[in-house]
């Protein structure tokens, strides 16, 4: 097939002039040329990004772009950690790709119904393809407690546990997960909560937007760490409301930078996103006491709270307040950015509001998984999946600080205590985003800083993950990012 497609991009290359197509474009035009008119089954796999970046010559984000056009059309179709297909549909029917600045639909018209700028994640579909992941929020697979794991989940699955979660529960959750988040894992943050101020959402960023629709129609604006999660800012964007940026400094957010109409404060204390610093005790208490003077409320989003690697963790903001501090927690961050469980701890007021609100938007997580959950906890498995993670990690950890320290040492380095990534900052005039394209093309993956600044204008920063890189492949996956980055500041 490789060959094949080589054959009709130099036979679509020497028309492109007359064509006008782009390199994407010719890309589309070459696997769609392929898929209808060459005798090929459908179901066939397709080749990789890299492996068609190779044989056409040209750069993978082309390929990519040109992939995710495919499957628009309908021609061609991704599967989860398997790659690229002809669709089955693709042999039925032959629709022609329609050139990259093409915006209606086949019927002639267009829908454009979000009149908000939402982020995109600007990840390769085939990362795990990449040699040097460094990407963030990504978990080890081979970490994965499966064994233990599959052992909770055959259980749950016994015909003794199957009325548990077999109903819907509409706007309620799974009494045996209530009660291990409360014995367990919040009183090893300092917290004490009544089973009435805690509620199951999906990951972090369910109870985001459950906490951005909730809050969208009361008065006032909505202060986000700046720079800060994209994925706050989309929340609370999405449901309309007024943001406004709070700067981030060595002791973590400034709480005198927050305005007198803030109604809510969305912060990540334990390791800033994405810089990774700790906020002081000083400046918690600081935050407090002006959240209880002009009377605005705290999302604490305490991820990767467990991999404080090296100093005694700073008191929880809602173990200091639990009036006016809504907490956050996830089990994506430690088990599996898959399960997509998290859960939410404020006062009850808050919580019967934002049950209400779950019950309009999905009813509830998936009751199954609660039980997963709550029995991996239970039997002890969740400590000990914690212990082997923090041992990996912090291994991970010292050995990326000092590839950092021997290859970019001439970088500002963001102070850290833990976590799984790093953020490093070049000179104002660095551009960490050409910098991100350079590397793919040696299969190194960063995230650049960009998105992370609410006005998106910052390009001297970039985050590093070391959660998913191969230990022996860190040294070497930092050496090369320091070529490049010696090459752009020449």
């Amino acid at each position: 097939m490789k060959n094949q497609l080589l054959s009709l991009f130099e036979q679509i290359a020497s028309e492109k002039d007359e064509q006008k197509l782009n390199l994407q474009d010719m890309v589309c035009e070459a696997i769609s040329r392929v898929i209808v008119e060459a005798d090929i089954e459908a179901d066939q796999k397709l080749p990789s990004c890299r492996e068609l970046s190779k044989t056409l010559n040209v750069s993978r984000n082309t390929v990519n772009a040109a992939y995710m056009q495919l499957i628009d059309a309908g021609l061609i179709e991704s599967r989860d950690r398997s790659g690229y297909f002809i669709s089955l549909s693709s042999k039925r029917s032959t629709p022609t790709a329609e050139p990259s600045d093409h915006k209606s639909n086949s019927s002639g018209f267009s829908i454009d119904l979000l009149d908000v700028n939402l982020s995109t994640l600007d990840s390769p579909v085939d990362w795990q393809d990449y040699t040097y992941p460094f990407t963030y929020n990504q978990i080890d697979p081979l970490l994965f407690p499966l064994d233990s794991w599959r052992e909770c989940a055959r259980t749950v699955l016994g015909r003794k546990h199957t009325l548990d979660w077999i109903r819907d529960s509409i706007d309620t959750d799974s009494r045996h997960l209530i009660s291990q988040i409360r014995k367990r894992l919040l009183t090893s943050r300092g917290i004490l909560a009544s089973e009435d101020e805690i509620m199951i959402t999906t990951g972090s960023q369910g109870g985001l937007a459950i906490l951005a629709a909730i809050f969208a129609k009361k008065s006032g604006r909505v202060a986000i760490e700046n720079p800060g999660y994209f994925g706050a800012r989309d929340a609370f964007q999405l449901f309309g409301n007024d943001m406004v940026g709070v700067p981030i400094d060595a002791d973590g957010l400034d709480p005198s930078a927050i305005p007198d109409d803030t109604k809510l404060i969305f912060t990540t204390p334990a390791h800033q996103f994405p810089t990774m610093v700790t906020m002081t005790l000083a400046r918690r208490q600081d935050l407090l006491l002006r959240a209880a003077t002009n009377s605005f409320f705290i999302i604490e989003d305490d991820y990767e709270a467990e991999m404080n690697f090296f100093k005694h963790s700073v008191p929880t903001l809602r173990s200091l307040d639990a009036e006016r501090v809504i907490y956050l927690g996830s089990f994506s961050k430690t088990i599996s950015p898959g399960l997509r469980v998290g859960f939410m701890v404020a006062h009850p007021n808050i919580i019967q509001a934002a049950r209400q609100a779950r019950a309009a938007m999905y009813r509830h997580a998936p009751l199954f998984l609660q039980e997963v959950i709550a029995l991996f906890i239970r039997k002890g498995y969740f400590e000990a999946h914690l212990r082997n993670l923090e041992k990996s990690y912090k291994t991970r950890w010292a050995l990326t600080h000092q590839s950092i320290q021997k290859y970019l040492g001439f970088l500002r380095i963001s102070s850290t205590q833990g976590g799984t990534s790093f953020w490093l900052e070049g000179p104002p005039s660095f551009n960490a985003i050409e910098l991100k394209a350079r590397l793919r093309a040696r299969s190194v993956l960063i995230d650049s800083g960009d998105n992370y600044y609410l006005a998106r204008n910052h390009q001297s920063g970039f985050r590093l993950g070391f959660a998913f890189v191969p230990i022996d492949k860190i040294e070497d996956g930092i050496r090369i990012i320091s070529e490049e980055v010696d090459s752009l500041l020449r």
